[in-house]
């Protein structure tokens, strides 16, 4: 039997794999196949409930009987919490042998507080404390960054999300390093602390091509499938030189190149649980540095004729003012914001029943 393509790039590399998901039983499973780490979403927290409905209505139900004055979205709000606190129980191993740099457990913020950064900072605070692996995200909107250095402050290991350019991976490192050097001018610990700072990968490419559809550009579907690669990749190249304490991670898959393109940095690659069934299971060994790969020059030069492919690519691609304004991080967020507003519905299904069904 040919060796695991996660073996392989764990005994080769030092990049590092973590779940996409708080789904408990998806978590035991990929456990087995090295994973040290877990992130996950509104969407993806609402999905792991409704895998497992017939337990988490019986916990609504207790919960409301309880908690008589509850609010059905406070309701939901404390099974995500306990969703979380079941799945971070599971890495605990893992946050163990890693002192704190892995084996932990994403919780998000509410994505309704994405322009407050004092109510982010202190939701984040708040999540950290119901398990001692916990990595709280908090999306990078121009509004947010602050919150990111006083989080950070306050001893919250970070994962920065709603992130799809260079810039804002640049802005998350250095707030949080400014975070993390305010702890140490006090004497306060920072040796367990693994703040990571996502790039949605796919989401990345999901943005060229609808920029491109609503421009009426022609180009070759191909080349648009390595947008999110360049920029991992270049976010990856400042973070190298600048020695930020932050690791870059990838999320959001779309394609086996979100995983092969980026390996032999220190980073994490955060497929979700069908993909990393689906690459186990491919028999693909990649090369083991291929994070150093730069992309084709001609397809990075087609990609470089993109407006908003250049906005996500450069440096300076977006002022922290242009951050939440921004088409991917305006797609991203009106997705996390209906999840809140569906996971409400769920629970107003089970506390206040249709009787016309």
């Amino acid at each position: 039997m040919s060796k695991s393509p996660f073996l392989f790039m764990k005994e080769n590399s030092q990049t590092v794999l973590w779940n996409d998901s708080a789904d408990p039983k998806e978590l035991k499973e990929a456990l087995t196949w090295g994973i040290v780490g877990a992130t996950c979403n509104p969407i993806i927290a609402l999905s792991a409930i409704k895998a497992d409905k017939d337990y988490w209505v019986g916990r609504i139900k207790e919960y409301a009987k309880s908690n008589p004055t509850a609010t059905d979205d406070q309701i939901g709000w404390a099974m995500v919490k306990e969703l979380s606190v079941s799945a971070a129980k599971i890495l605990e191993p893992e946050f163990d042998k890693y002192n704190g740099r892995n084996g932990r457990l994403s919780i998000q913020t509410d994505p309704r507080n994405f322009r407050d950064a004092k109510a982010l900072a202190d939701q984040a605070f708040e999540f950290s404390q119901l398990a001692k692996n916990i990595i709280v995200k908090i999306p990078v909107t121009s509004e947010a960054i602050g919150a990111f250095e006083e989080a950070t402050y306050r001893g919250v290991s970070l994962n920065a999300t709603v992130s799809f350019s260079v810039a804002q991976t640049i802005a998350v490192a250095e707030a949080i390093e400014r975070g993390l050097k305010r702890r140490e001018a006090e004497g306060l610990d920072t040796s367990q602390m693994g703040p990571v700072c996502t790039i949605m990968l796919g989401r990345v490419d999901d943005w060229v091509k609808v920029s491109v559809e609503k421009s009426g550009t022609l180009i070759d579907p191909g080349v648009m499938e390595w947008a999110g690669v360049a920029v991992f990749k270049h976010a990856h190249q400042v973070y190298k030189q600048r020695g930020y304490r932050t690791r870059l991670l990838c999320a959001a898959f779309r394609n086996h190149m979100h995983w092969s393109q980026i390996i032999g940095g220190d980073a994490v690659i955060s497929p979700p649980f069908g993909w990393q069934k689906k690459i186990n299971n491919s028999g693909i060994i990649p090369n083991p540095n291929s994070i150093e790969e730069p992309v084709d020059p001609e397809i990075l030069k087609t990609l470089q004729t993109l407006l908003e492919f250049n906005k996500m690519y450069d440096l300076e691609g977006l002022k922290v003012e242009e951050f939440t304004n921004f088409g991917a991080v305006l797609r991203t967020l009106r997705g996390f914001l209906q999840s809140v507003n569906d996971l409400e519905a769920f629970v107003r299904d089970v506390t206040v029943p249709n009787p016309d069904k």
